[in-house]
């Protein structure tokens, strides 16, 4: 009987992108184990149509205090038949579900009492791809092959996207304005391109979709049109990206997007940045003052590379 792995990731899309290298070498050290994912409902459609798991739970993070809902919890856990568990999220929560597994399960993360414990004292200050692959190191995984993300994909054939195009991402978390470079001056990078735009993000960027797009004209308003899998292989037909620090960025440039990166004093690239095949980052103390020359320029060089 093949053995059961438990990975835990719970968080936003730019933390899940982040751990598609470790997803891949964890399951590429245990290639015949059964590898369970719990990860929160809005990535698990995502994360099914990956490679790398045989099972993938929802969690919906009931509050402790909400005791028929954990031990609900602790009882599918404990089901599982776990002999091991990758906690990838390495939060206060996720590392309490160590007791909810259940006693004699190996464990890695930084809960107390973990059988593999990643106790570098600097891991905050580790970018996070690095910090996931030391955890996984010191949990005996040293390989991590690059992640096949052709799963990735979807027809698009309605999009009727033109053949040279840009991608723009302007939006971000809604109650972090400081991480969203002005809507305006997306527009105007955009009616400088030479080439036709498209506008990916959720609903709720509908109206810095249609600012933008008012100054571009010929783009394509994508803005809650796109699911995860169809963005990536909106992303892999893109001349470039340009984006905020947001999630669509990261699996944009996760799946071989050139992809600009736009930062502001709310995260630090240096910890967060998104990875792919080419990347480059600007970072501002406020984005309402990076000037679209600047991003034309950053454009111009990472096209050029």
């Amino acid at each position: 009987m093949s053995e059961a792995i438990l990975v835990i990731k719970l968080a936003a899309l730019g933390d899940f992108v982040q751990a598609f290298g470790p997803f891949a070498a964890i399951r590429a050290h245990h290639p015949k184990a059964r590898i369970t994912l719990l990860t929160t409902p809005p990535y698990a459609e995502l994360a099914a149509r990956s490679p790398w798991f045989d099972a993938v739970w929802a969690d919906g993070r009931p509050s402790w205090t909400d005791l028929p809902a954990i031990w609900r919890l602790a009882r599918r856990l404990r089901g599982g038949g776990f002999r091991r568990v990758y906690d990838l999220q390495t939060s206060a929560r996720s590392s309490r579900y160590r007791w909810l597994v259940g006693p004699g399960v190996e464990w890695s993360g930084i809960a107390r009492g973990a059988s593999h414990p990643h106790d570098n004292p600097l891991r905050d200050l580790m970018h996070t791809v690095e910090r996931q692959r030391e955890q996984l190191a010191m949990a005996g995984i040293t390989e991590f092959p690059q992640p096949d993300l052709s799963w990735l994909d979807a027809d698009i054939a309605d999009y009727a996207l033109p053949p040279r195009f840009a991608l723009l991402i302007p939006g971000a978390s809604p109650g972090r304005p400081g991480k969203r470079w002005p809507a305006a001056h997306f527009a105007a990078l955009a009616a400088g391109l030479g080439l036709p735009v498209a506008v990916v993000g959720g609903p709720a960027e509908r109206p810095l979709a249609a600012e933008i797009l008012a100054r571009a004209p010929g783009g394509i308003d994508l803005t809650g049109r796109t699911s995860y899998a169809a963005l990536g292989a909106v992303a892999r037909r893109a001349e470039f990206a340009i984006g905020n620090d947001t999630g669509p960025t990261h699996l944009v440039a996760a799946a071989g997007c050139p992809t600009l990166a736009l930062f502001g004093p709310e995260s630090d690239p240096a910890l967060c940045a998104p990875r792919g095949r080419a990347v480059a980052v600007l970072r501002r103390d406020s984005l309402a003052r990076l000037e679209v020359a600047e991003a034309r320029t950053a454009l111009a060089g990472l096209v050029a590379a």
